[in-house]
C-alpha cells in the first residue's frame, strides 16, 4: 500500500567559517522545528549568518517569526537563501522585499 511517500524530515546544521555563520536548514520549519532552526542559527557568536532555506519545503507563520527574530539580531548581518515555497510565503506575508532576502 503507498503510503504517499514519508514527509520532508526536519534538519538544521550550522558551519563557521570566521567570523560566518553558515545555517542549512531543510524540510518543513512549522511550530514544531522554527524554535530549533533559530537555535541553530544563534549558537555560534558570528558577524555574519547566511541561512538557506533551499531545501525547505513548509515555512508557516512560526518559522516567520523566528525568521524575524533573526532579521532583528542580525540587522545588515543576515542573508536568506529562500526555496521557492519560502518566498511564496514571505512575499504572501509582506516580507518579499526585506534588504536580508536573497534575490536571486
Amino acid at each position: 500500500m503507498d503510503q504517499g511517500g514519508a514527509p520532508p524530515v526536519f534538519s538544521a546544521s550550522a558551519e563557521i567559517d570566521g567570523d560566518h555563520l553558515h545555517v542549512v536548514v531543510a524540510g518543513e520549519v512549522d511550530m514544531a522545528t522554527a524554535d530549533t532552526m533559530l537555535q541553530t542559527a544563534l549558537r555560534e557568536p558570528a558577524g555574519q549568518i547566511t541561512l538557506d532555506l533551499s531545501a525547505v519545503t513548509f515555512f508557516d507563520s512560526a518559522a516567520i517569526h523566528a525568521l524575524v527574530r533573526l532579521a532583528q539580531q542580525f540587522p545588515g548581518r543576515l542573508t536568506v537563501r529562500p526555496s521557492r515555497q519560502v518566498r511564496r510565503v514571505l512575499e504572501i506575508s509582506g516580507l518579499g522585499e526585506q534588504g536580508w532576502l536573497d534575490p536571486a
